[in-house]
């Protein structure tokens, strides 16, 4: 026989004290340029993230010139004074970088992640692109083409679809807000790169922005890279820009963007409500998970698991804009897809959901249970130097304290059942929801006009 080879048995480790956690603070500074800088050094984070914000928000737009925002965010990486746009895209694959920009309602956000041992490199790159972008002709035709390209195919998507009748809905027709945010195929059609530096040289400027830089830092000088890099930096002192308040007509009224055959209707709904300047935001962001965050919520139990209507439905606040003086407006929102059957019957169970909260209110476990989600998850969900700098960057984006989303968790923490209950019936009163359906309107909108939520209107789908 064989004789059995004897195992060496090592002791179980043990688990060791566990340690607070708390969403980290930044240093700030400032560059003779103007420019604010938020520091978070992060050991252990090799791959360093890089947020600047920019202060050209959607309504700084010329009339008529709807998506030169974002023309002008995707042509700072094509092309500086010192690199043509294949030259600058070659230099930032040497240094293993990406860099990406977007611009939205409060302003172009331009971000950079790169290895720390690439980052001198990499900065001087990034400071190229916001001090002297080419804004060449060609490649500013280029990209005028690419966005129109993508224009029919964000009509054909349901969802993005239904974003932009909402959008169109809430808002007054004057109000940015109430377009799309990168423009329409009139709109982009009339860019060009003469209108696109005319508005670069118009808002872009350091003493307006704010570079955020997250990661391992350890024996890096960075004021002496910062200040080689987006010190060079030149522009016209900060200009304070008055920020028209946000208003929204959230009269209950459904609409149907009419696909004839659809064997599904997209849903929306939604309403304008506060940001995280006031102090509902910890309650309503309890609120709103418990009823539709996730896939045990409140809705997705009644929609997905009993009736089998949908894969499910999401409930979400999403921040708009934000001033300092807390004028600021939040999206509140309910998403999902049903069949085309189904869509009256899943209509009528959610806004019995939404009744039974208001009636019945939430629950101590649905409250306990959002708790250990939203606060037990935050150390994993910034285990990244981009996850940190991304939040950091909507804070100064949003105008909060460094230390709101520290803060955040202790008050989502504190906050109980009832006052998450009464945040989620005021986010959500069944009366005062817009309701935007893409679907076939010969197959639901008689049984939606049944349940009587709103008035039904039928628009093409273009």
């Amino acid at each position: 026989m064989t004789e059995l080879a004897s195992m060496e048995f090592h002791p179980q480790p043990q688990a060791g004290e566990a340690r607070p956690w708390a969403f980290p603070a930044p240093e700030r500074g400032k560059l003779d340029n103007g420019l604010t800088v938020l520091r978070c050094h992060r050991p252990g984070q090799q791959v360093v993230a890089v947020e600047v914000l920019l202060d050209t928000p959607l309504e700084a737009e010329p009339k008529g010139l709807d998506g030169i925002a974002t023309i002008m965010a995707r042509a700072l990486s094509e092309g500086t004074d010192k690199h043509t746009a294949e030259e600058f895209a070659a230099e930032l694959e040497r240094c293993g970088a990406t860099l990406d920009a977007y611009a939205d309602h409060p302003g172009i956000r331009v971000s950079l992640e790169v290895p720390v041992s690439r980052l001198p490199k990499a900065l001087g790159l990034l400071a190229d692109a916001l001090r002297a972008p080419l804004f060449d002709d060609a490649e500013v035709e280029r990209l005028v083409r690419n966005r129109l390209d993508e224009i029919p195919h964000e009509l054909a998507n349901p969802s993005r679809r239904a974003a932009k009748e909402l959008s169109k809905e809430l808002f007054p027709a004057t109000s940015r807000m109430s377009r799309p945010r990168q423009g329409t195929e009139e709109t982009v059609a009339g860019i060009d790169s003469a209108g696109v530096r005319a508005f670069y040289e118009r808002h872009v400027r350091p003493a307006t922005s704010t570079v955020v830089v997250v990661g391992d830092l350890t024996g890096v000088d960075l004021d002496d890279l910062l200040g080689e890099s987006l010190g060079a930096w030149t522009g016209s002192p900060a200009q304070p820009r008055p920020v028209p308040p946000v208003t929204a007509d959230d009269t209950g009224r459904v609409v149907i963007v009419d696909r004839p055959g659809a064997v599904q209707t997209q849903l929306l709904i939604g309403r304008v409500g506060p940001d995280r300047h006031d102090r509902v935001w910890p309650a309503q962001v309890l609120g709103t998970y418990c009823l539709g965050g996730t896939l045990t919520s409140r809705l997705d139990k009644v929609l997905r698991e009993e009736k089998g209507y949908t894969y499910g439905v999401r409930a979400f606040g999403q921040v708009l804009r934000s001033a300092p003086d807390g004028s600021g407006a939040a999206m509140l929102a309910i998403s999902g897809s049903v069949d085309t059957p189904n869509t009256g019957p899943a209509l009528d169970d959610l806004w019995k959901v939404l009744r039974g909260v208001a009636g019945e209110g939430l629950t101590d476990a649905e409250r306990d249970f959002a708790v250990q989600n939203l606060v037990g998850v935050a150390p994993l969900k910034y285990e990244t130097a981009a996850s940190v700098a991304n939040t950091l960057a909507d804070q100064v984006e949003q105008h909060l304290p460094d230390d709101f989303q520290a803060t955040l968790y202790q008050r989502l923490a504190a906050t109980g059942t009832v006052e998450a209950t009464a945040a989620a019936v005021s986010a959500f009163p069944v009366d005062r929801l817009v309701t935007i359906l893409v679907g076939d309107a010969a197959e639901i909108r008689e049984p939606v006009e049944a349940l009587g939520i709103g008035e039904v209107t039928v628009v093409a789908a273009e």
